[in-house]
């Protein structure tokens, strides 16, 4: 009788593996007594496997965040091109942003470790979302100019300024020394804030 072999996993099936191991393996055990060993154990595959995919425990970390990234990023870019008014795109995007931190963060301490691990590193890919946020903030900006919402101002220098606004409830580390805070209330009130400055 032929002995069936199981098809080959191409190489995107064995990182997007590496990465839910990994991930699964940083929230159990945290990130500091996970070594890559455990995780191409629990894999059964060799370190060496899985070192031809991620050059190091860091880069698996920076991977992991980047997948979180792009989920928020995703959300907030359909909140940011939404056919509703300015002041209500502004809220739901800082809000769902709260709402984000909170549950997938703040709430499982070794998880939140991933984090701060990215950050200490500086890496480019939370660089980069910072600037897409601000992009984002951008766009709603330019579309109440356009129906009138918002008077006439430079786009790309108020995106900036919203931004900054915005920041006490986009970091982590503020996000969480602040946790017992009524952030949502205090988001709504900037953004009305800022709307009325805006008009």
């Amino acid at each position: 009788m032929a002995l069936l072999h199981r098809p080959r996993a191409s190489a995107d099936e064995t990182r997007s593996r590496i990465l839910e191991k990994s991930e699964e393996l940083f929230r159990r055990l945290g990130f500091a007594k996970t070594a890559v060993a455990d995780i191409a154990a629990e894999l059964g595959m060799s370190p060496a496997n899985v070192y031809r995919f991620f050059a190091s425990k860091n880069a698996l970390v920076e991977a992991i965040c980047q997948q979180h990234l792009a989920h928020i990023h995703a959300e907030l870019t359909q909140i940011a091109f939404a056919k509703a008014p300015v002041a209500d795109r502004l809220e739901r995007f800082v809000l769902s942003i709260i709402r984000y931190h909170k549950a997938n963060f703040l709430n499982e301490r070794r998880l939140h470790d991933i984090v701060l691990v990215a950050m200490e590193h500086s890496w480019d890919s939370i660089e980069e979302h910072k600037r897409a946020l601000a992009g984002l903030i951008e766009a709603v900006v330019r579309s109440g100019i356009e129906t009138g919402e918002v008077g006439d101002v430079d786009p790309q220098q108020t995106a900036r300024v919203v931004f900054g606004c915005f920041t006490r409830f986009c970091h982590p580390l503020i996000i969480q020394q602040h946790v017992d805070d009524d952030l949502e209330g205090e988001a709504q009130a900037t953004v009305r804030f800022l709307c009325r400055a805006l008009r």
